[in-house]
């Protein structure tokens, strides 16, 4: 019951009559995870919780899954038919003005539209206005404990020790006339991971050149690619501590395989860098000064030092996103340009900053580092923070 306290204190505090959560064959993931339910149980069938500002919950569930509720306190209405549902949500729903639910108007955010334009539309007809509850999500979905904050941070030190290790290990190889394929050291890094106790959902990327102009490039066995003297290499790595709670941590860094570096990847890099530093330094004071800032506030900072260098339509993405227990987490990102992102930046959450040039057919520049909001204050984890091209052959 100690969630559901929490869910109606926010409740009342956004003037709220209650929260509707809805799931059919797990559509809603973020709703096991909010109410605290078991997640490996069969379910088929659509269901309703109602959690009113005050008072227990309200639940509708199918005769077929009568107890696929049972873990939450509350009153429980079991149905048979599609007609049946419709009276039971009348009946949880009675007298009720305004609920949130997992929907975003225009699909602005599309991370926590969750419901269905139907199951919408059944519940307006019921004389229910309904209120994106992005932030509530954002309120019991992206803010982490302290334990979860730590499991972050170690990961973050432990892959910052990667990123080194993996230019170290490309230098080597290229001096010594060595196999320095992408595919090759996408492996390294998976074992370096390894050993450090780290897990990932999907490999890093190992992108060379034109590769690195790819934001999302996979290296591919079928199609290798060695790194060799004179190029330009992105390295993107996101990994975490094994454990259902920990939090992942996500960098990207990038070097030249040469003695210096070419004067074109430096002015890029120092547009990206300049563009970085932008968002983190507006995070950081509004933090400081206890002012709100917004996904959307930080996108803009990094975007409009790209825009005024002249390089806006080669900034392909937004500057940041959430991290959680997956590396895009439910939060707020840092966005005005795939979505509109008016969310705040909250305590205890943790997020990326990664603004990137990408020009095509020749290389892409992405700098990315975590920050986290904790105790007040906004901080770089790890310090990971890359003032310059690596030149691996110095």
């Amino acid at each position: 019951m100690s969630r559901v306290a929490d869910i109606q204190t926010a409740l009342a505090e956004a003037a709220l009559d209650g929260w509707l959560f809805y799931d059919f064959r797990v559509s809603d993931p973020l709703a096991y995870r909010i109410l605290e339910l078991p997640e490996n149980l069969l379910t088929t069938r659509r269901w309703f919780c109602f959690v009113p500002r005050t008072g227990l919950p309200l639940k509708l569930v199918s005769a077929v899954e009568a107890h696929r509720l049972d873990a939450l306190a509350g009153t429980t209405i079991v149905y048979r038919s599609a007609e049946e549902m419709r009276g039971g949500l009348a009946r949880i729903l009675a007298g009720v003005k305004r609920v949130a639910m997992a929907y975003s108007p225009n699909c602005a955010i599309p991370y926590v539209a969750r419901v269905d334009a139907g199951t919408i539309e059944l519940v307006r007809a019921l004389g229910v206005e309904v209120i994106s509850a992005a932030d509530l999500i954002q309120r019991f979905e992206a803010a982490l404990t302290g334990e979860q904050l730590k499991s972050h941070h170690r990961a973050a030190g432990k892959l910052r020790m990667v990123v080194d290790e993996t230019f170290a290990e490309i230098g080597r190889r290229v001096r010594a006339g060595d196999d320095a394929c992408e595919h090759h050291l996408q492996r390294f890094v998976m074992e370096r991971f390894a050993a450090k106790g780290l897990t990932t959902m999907t490999p890093p990327i190992v992108a060379t050149n034109a590769h690195s102009a790819d934001p999302h490039y996979a290296p591919s066995e079928q199609h290798p690619t060695q790194i060799k003297h004179g190029d330009f290499v992105l390295l993107d790595l996101w990994a975490k501590e094994a454990g259902e709670q920990s939090i992942y941590a996500d960098f990207t860094w990038v070097a030249f395989v040469g003695e210096t570096v070419p004067d074109e990847h430096a002015k890029i890099f120092s547009i990206v860098a300049n563009a970085r530093d932008a968002a983190v330094e507006l995070v950081h004071q509004r933090v400081t000064d206890k002012r709100a800032v917004s996904g959307r506030d930080a996108d803009r900072a990094a975007r409009g030092v790209i825009e005024a260098a002249g390089y806006g339509e080669h900034f392909l993405h937004r500057t940041g996103h959430s991290i959680g227990r997956e590396v895009h987490g439910t939060g707020a990102n840092l966005d005005s340009l795939e979505t509109d992102d008016h969310r705040m930046l909250l305590e205890n959450t943790c997020f990326s900053v990664e603004p990137g040039i990408y020009l095509p057919g020749r290389f892409g520049v992405r700098l990315e580092l975590d920050m986290t909001i904790e105790n007040g204050r906004a901080k770089i984890s790890a310090d990971a923070v890359q003032r310059g091209i690596i030149p691996l052959l110095a």
